[in-house]
């Protein structure tokens, strides 16, 4: 995806809702509708600073059949490069942005008997606009909710009044984490399970449910990682015949896009596999911080996701 093929939207309301989330609704220039999108959707937001874009992944949490607006919530990080800091500092009511198309990489799979939904910290978001779809169904579903805190717990208020007392939150401060094993354990047959929320917290429910023999079918989840930061290091592009530097605080994707070359992408979190490049030489190592190449095609050294991963390396050769 490039930017040729993104939408201009408004910023046309700004909301701080925890102390370290905002919520903002976008909408077109002219007002129009914007495209359909389905619970479990994300758009790509490009941030254009002074020196650097920055372009990251936003699940939509409005109702899906509401298309004059669009809505997103951004947790601002401790660590940030640079996106959610964007987000929150430079951000206003008549911003103007330009969002790619919605994707959908985690949607409900409308096989399920039953949908269990277990969120933890900002990894709410996929599940509010999900929610919308499912209350008028007649598919039960239910939430779960972890939170550090009562003041950090998003949306909490909207979550109750449009699924009632099929949402539970759980506050970490009050000592009571959710029973995972009493939750897998006691769901009927034909139930999928979908997991949003801190790396730990999707190694855990995958963890138990494997262990209560769910199928892998009747598991989801969902986690766009943040590039990391690292240390700085050169790329030979080789069809564009370039050679790239890599800033510690920048990712290799981010590096040979600004260097005028286009990867093709959905997600820019490690998840969907479009951006997957073949590595043609390398000496050195590869850091993969992604979440699609398996454990044996990490080991091969022959491909990368650029979006997330980097080297640490004296020589380095893609096929872009």
């Amino acid at each position: 995806m490039t930017d040729g093929q993104t939408i201009t939207v408004d910023v046309i309301a700004v909301e701080q809702i925890t102390p370290l989330v905002k919520h903002f609704t976008l909408a077109r220039p002219d007002r129009g509708n914007l495209p359909g999108f389905s619970g479990g959707s994300h758009v790509v937001v490009v941030m254009r600073g002074e020196a650097r874009v920055f372009r990251n992944p936003y699940s939509l949490l409005g109702p899906p059949h509401a298309l004059d607006t669009y809505q997103i919530a951004v947790r601002r990080m401790e660590e940030s490069r640079g996106g959610s800091q964007f987000m929150h500092e430079r951000l206003r009511v008549g911003s103007r942005l330009e969002i790619a198309h919605p994707v959908n990489l985690f949607a409900l799979d409308k096989r399920a008997r039953k949908h269990l939904l277990i969120a933890g910290g900002i990894g709410i978001t996929p599940f509010m606009a999900q929610i919308e779809e499912l209350r008028g169904g007649n598919v039960p579903f239910e939430l779960h909710y972890a939170v550090r805190s009562r003041e950090h717990a998003a949306f909490a208020a909207r979550l109750h009044e449009r699924a009632g007392e099929r949402v539970r939150i759980y506050y970490d401060d009050a000592g009571a984490p959710i029973d995972h094993d009493g939750l897998l354990a006691a769901q009927p047959l034909g139930t999928h399970v979908y997991v949003c929320g801190p790396a730990g917290m999707i190694s855990r429910v995958t963890e138990v449910a494997r262990r209560w023999g769910w199928p892998d079918s009747h598991v989801h989840w969902e986690q766009f990682s943040a590039p990391p930061v690292g240390d700085a290091f050169e790329v030979y592009l080789a069809r564009a015949e370039r050679r790239v530097q890599v800033l510690a605080d920048q990712s290799l994707l981010e590096a040979v896009e600004a260097a005028g070359v286009d990867v093709p992408y959905l997600c820019r979190g490690g998840v969907c596999g479009f951006c997957q490049t073949r590595v043609l030489e390398l000496d050195g190592e590869l850091l993969h911080n992604d979440h699609y190449l398996s454990d044996a095609e990490k080991s091969s050294r022959k491909t990368i996701m650029p979006c997330v991963s980097r080297a640490r390396c004296r020589n380095l050769v893609l096929d872009l």
